[in-house]
C-alpha cells in the first residue's frame, strides 16, 4: 500500500516545496518611459427631472409649473430634495403638518427641485433622412 493518502498528481511531490528564484524589481530608470496623455473624461451637468416622467425640465419652478411631457405638479413635495419617506411627515424639513397628497400642487416654502448630477453626453441630434438625401445629391 502507499503511504499516500491520495493518488493525484501534485499532491505531496517534491516540486511543489521548491522555492521558485525570485527577480529583482525594477526600478522606474530601467523601464521606458511611458507615453502621457490626458484623461478623456466627459463633463458633469446639474439637471432637474420630472420624478413621473423623466423629462428634464427648465429650472424656474413656481407653485403652478407643470411638467411639459405628463402634464405632473413640478412644486409638490414627490419632487422636492426635502422629501424622505421615512422621515417624519416624509420631509427632512421640520413640517407642522403632513401634507397630502405628494404629487398634488403645494405652497410648500421649504420646497427645493431635486437636482442631479449627470454625466454630458458627446452624442448629437442626427440629421434627418431628407437632410442627408439633400446633401447627398446636393438639391
Amino acid at each position: 500500500m502507499s503511504d499516500r493518502k491520495y493518488r493525484q498528481r501534485g499532491y505531496q511531490d517534491d516540486d511543489r516545496d521548491r522555492e521558485k528564484p525570485r527577480q529583482a524589481p525594477r526600478s522606474r530608470e530601467d523601464q521606458p518611459p511611458r507615453e502621457m496623455r490626458a484623461p478623456n473624461f466627459p463633463g458633469f451637468q446639474e439637471t432637474i427631472r420630472c420624478s413621473q416622467c423623466g423629462q428634464v425640465v427648465s429650472p424656474p419652478i413656481v407653485g403652478d409649473t407643470r411638467c411639459p411631457k405628463c402634464q405632473v405638479a413640478l412644486h409638490s413635495c414627490a419632487q422636492c430634495a426635502n422629501f424622505d419617506p421615512g422621515a417624519r411627515f416624509e420631509c427632512m424639513q421640520p413640517v407642522a403638518a403632513r401634507i397630502m397628497p405628494k404629487d398634488a400642487p403645494n405652497a410648500c416654502s421649504s420646497y427645493d427641485p431635486r437636482v442631479r448630477v449627470e454625466r454630458k453626453t458627446g452624442s448629437q441630434e442626427a440629421p434627418s433622412a431628407r437632410k442627408a438625401f439633400d446633401d447627398l445629391f446636393k438639391f
